[in-house]
């Protein structure tokens, strides 16, 4: 780092235009730099049918792994006094920030191992954060001198080796997060100052960054994220999406978030978040994605978290059905440690939604939302739909102890109508109830004839 701890703006070391000058994509569609062009552009059909991601909020936050990923700014910005006491309290007087650096060591790091339990979950994509709002890069940028984790700390090029073991060993899909702005850069706060008329920190940083990952590393999803309160013109987010989607080489698969500029999210892009553990429990006419935390109070690792603090497999299924019934995706975040293991809780849950998913995986991958998302008689029960296969999916996450599931939605006929439950056998029996929905006669199992845990799914043919 240089005299003062921060690391210093780097240069650039290619004019943009360079970085532009690729040959666009034959016979394909081109989209203007304008959100009217880009908003048009179809969203690839593999992140509907994905359903279910992972979310990795892993840097130099983990070092410190106390309260927030939003450590510094709290410590240093709003100097919480629960934060200043922290430092106080552990680390000598004089400790930096930019001294958590090279104790980020990700010794135990193996991204064989990450994307092994990755798979496991039953997910069908992992978006990492290559940079958080802290700015340190977990890939050796040309842009950010001395503050990235080939020259710092871990000394490798994390984000290489989770996409080439990602991309090898498991049928997921390699998507990166990026934070647009970074809190204390001295060339963000002098175009702050300037009220965004000056625009030094995305020519100098953040738009070449942004075209070295996706060139370098081929993500197919870019999760933006930290505007900073600046306008999507001073980030030219659309002229360099317009250039991802016409001539990047992931034009044709890469998906993108809403978080492009202050006034953007929940209104362009591609997909959704509109807020961080976005779940409105309705049908939304726009494709969207719930990103939400197995730590109920951070995206980072916290060493002073409870067990408490944790959301049960039952919460986590509980969330998954609600967002795909209403046709969203659920990115679920876990946190690793400094030393880059994931944490037996953090596992846990992933290898518990993945044995969930080995049973009811049908009545998620690959859905459509139906008529109603949710039972007007019985709660906590949730549709799915495959039109193609004329089934419906009712999820129900409360088994009845009367042995009989009431479904008030579905209209069913004798004869045409059947109804099994995912993971058993043999159809089960209906009757239809006086009005509309019908009374299905779930099996007598024990705990362990059981096909899951946590919830169930039944298949419903020929419903309406």
């Amino acid at each position: 780092m240089r005299p003062g701890g921060r690391p210093g703006p780097a240069l650039p070391l290619l004019p943009l235009l360079l970085l532009l000058t690729q040959c666009p994509a034959r016979g394909a569609a081109r989209f203007d730099p304008t959100w009217e062009s880009l908003d048009a552009r179809p969203l690839p059909a593999w992140f509907d049918q994905a359903k279910f991601g992972i979310f990795i909020h892993w840097g130099v936050f983990s070092v410190p792994s106390f309260g927030s990923e939003w450590f510094w700014w709290y410590w240093q910005k709003e100097k919480i006094q629960k934060f200043v006491d922290f430092m106080k309290n552990n680390y000598p007087p004089g400790f930096k920030y930019e001294d958590f650096g090279p104790l980020f060591t990700a010794k135990f790091f193996n991204a064989n191992q990450w994307a092994d339990i990755f798979q496991a979950s039953g997910a069908k994509y992992v978006v990492l954060t290559s940079k958080h709002h802290e700015g340190f890069t977990l890939w050796g940028s040309e842009y950010s001198w001395n503050w990235n984790a080939v020259d710092e700390g871990p000394m490798r090029d994390v984000v290489k080796e989770l996409a080439v073991a990602i991309r090898t060993r498991s049928g997921l899909r390699f998507g990166l997060y990026y934070s647009l702005f970074e809190w204390f850069h001295p060339l963000f706060l002098d175009d702050e100052s300037s009220s965004f008329q000056k625009r030094q920190f995305p020519v100098s940083k953040t738009l070449p960054e942004l075209y070295e990952l996706v060139n370098k590393y081929r993500p197919e999803v870019l999760w933006s994220d930290g505007d900073g309160g600046a306008p999507d013109g001073y980030w030219n987010s659309t002229g360099f999406l317009a250039w991802l989607y016409n001539e990047s080489p992931v034009r044709d698969t890469v998906v993108t978030n809403d978080r492009w500029g202050a006034g953007s999210i929940c209104k362009h892009g591609g997909y959704y978040t509109c807020s961080d553990r976005y779940n409105p429990g309705h049908l939304l006419p726009h494709k969207w994605e719930n990103c939400m935390t197995i730590d109920k109070f951070s995206w980072g690792y916290r060493r002073n978290a409870g067990i408490c603090d944790y959301l049960t497999i039952e919460e986590l299924v509980k969330q998954l059905v609600q967002t795909v019934s209403c046709g969203g995706n659920l990115l679920m975040n876990i946190g690793p440690t400094q030393d880059g293991t994931i944490s037996p809780i953090f596992e846990e849950r992933l290898r518990q939604m993945g044995t969930w998913l080995k049973v009811n995986g049908e009545a998620i991958y690959e859905t459509n939302t139906w008529r109603s998302q949710n039972d007007t008689l019985t709660p906590d029960v949730w549709y799915t739909s495959k039109c193609r296969e004329k089934r419906v999916y009712a999820m129900f996450l409360k088994w009845p102890t009367s042995g009989q599931l009431i479904l008030g939605q579905p209209k069913a006929a004798l004869g045409s109508t059947e109804v099994k439950l995912l993971g058993y056998e043999q159809p089960l029996k209906w009757t239809p109830l006086e009005q509309n929905g019908i009374m299905v006669e779930l099996p007598h199992l024990t705990f362990h004839q059981m096909p899951c845990k946590w919830g169930w799914a039944l298949a419903l043919t020929n419903v309406i």
